[in-house]
């Protein structure tokens, strides 16, 4: 089944995630938009004991059902330590260089629910005043977060009620442009929860219903790598949707739809993936079949958990993966059209 797929409302649901802050472990405000939009739509939605949400789509045949998995969680970083003159150390969520945060705007969250603004930089930052600032090592050590705070010891910071243990998040600076490109921080994979969430507005819309239960699962710690490591009851398939990955030898562009075949835990299931390969082809889709061997996914936690389930993982082609990512909005748009077909067939 050829699926419609709504451009404008996929698109808006994805600046708006964008531009909410969601590392990894601060996650509620996140969860609270998809909550709202299962609303808006009409769907069933409830939180597991992780914070996570799960939406489910009643199916013509719900003797089986099927997972599809997106995480609203992103890379970020938390507070460990405040220096004697007024800085913050960090400590990663996930895993990216520091030079991808290097001179990055971010936002530190504080527990009573202030929010303070500042810049991630190394602790040698001027080259006026720093014999090696070029080459100061980026490692986790060496960089810190200037507060936009008349601040300059440990106690005035302090005083603002930051403390070790906030989370800092970093800006997104979303921009979808004219022609089409959407370019972010944390589209990774936050395009793919625009994505099923786009496939459950087409079902809305049109009133199609898929052959079987669908259950979505918007996890929130997959970059910390349990994000799917407890799924709800009954699965039989998952199918996570998260992006695919650009460089060296692989065919993935950022039009594409990815189809990966084998990450960093192995190979996914044989026969959905070439019944994703064939709708793919059936479809036009502009897709690639690619292997990443230091990827892994909410179905390789789900797998690793020991659920005796069957998994495949798709995804839009995104460039420049935990860095500042860019994908086209065909790549979004073309995978729910993969999905839609995958779960009406």
């Amino acid at each position: 089944m050829n699926i419609t797929v709504d451009e404008n409302y996929v698109l808006d649901v994805l600046k708006r995630l964008l531009d909410t802050p969601s590392p990894s472990g601060f996650t509620k405000q996140a969860i609270r938009l998809v909550e709202d939009e299962a609303k808006n739509l009409g769907v069933p939605v409830s939180l597991n004991e992780k914070g996570g949400a799960i939406l489910t789509l009643k199916g013509q045949d719900d003797s089986r059902r099927i997972a599809l998995s997106a995480h609203v969680d992103t890379l970020g970083a938390m507070v460990r330590s405040i220096s004697a003159h007024g800085t913050l150390a960090i400590t990663s969520v996930g895993g990216f260089s520091m030079n991808s945060i290097e001179n990055e705007y971010c936002q530190i969250h504080t527990r009573s629910g202030k929010v303070y603004t500042g810049t991630i930089l190394t602790s040698h930052p001027s080259v006026h005043v720093y014999s090696d600032a070029r080459d100061f090592p980026r490692k986790e050590s060496n960089m810190e977060v200037r507060i936009d705070e008349i601040v300059e010891s440990k106690e005035d910071v302090r005083k603002l009620g930051i403390q070790t243990g906030d989370f800092v998040s970093f800006d997104a600076r979303a921009v979808i442009t004219p022609s089409g490109f959407i370019k972010s921080r944390h589209i990774d994979d936050k395009a793919s929860v625009a994505a099923l969430l786009g496939l459950i507005e087409s079902a809305k819309r049109e009133g199609w219903t898929p052959r079987h239960e669908l259950v979505f699962l918007i996890s929130n710690y997959e970059e910390v790598g349990h994000g799917a490591a407890h799924i709800p009851e009954g699965i039989h398939e998952m199918i996570a949707v998260d992006m695919g990955a650009m460089g060296d030898d692989l065919g993935c562009k950022e039009t594409d739809v990815s189809i990966c075949a084998k990450d960093s835990s192995g190979p996914y299931d044989y026969d959905m993936t070439s019944k994703l390969i064939e709708l793919a082809e059936a479809g036009g889709i502009p897709y690639a079949v690619d292997i990443y061997p230091y990827y892994g996914s909410d179905a390789s936690a789900a797998l690793g958990a020991g659920h005796n389930i069957r998994a495949a993982l798709i995804g839009p082609g995104v460039h420049a993966s935990h860095s500042m990512e860019r994908t086209h909005k065909q790549a979004v748009i073309n995978t729910v059209k993969l999905l839609g077909a995958y779960v009406t067939a």
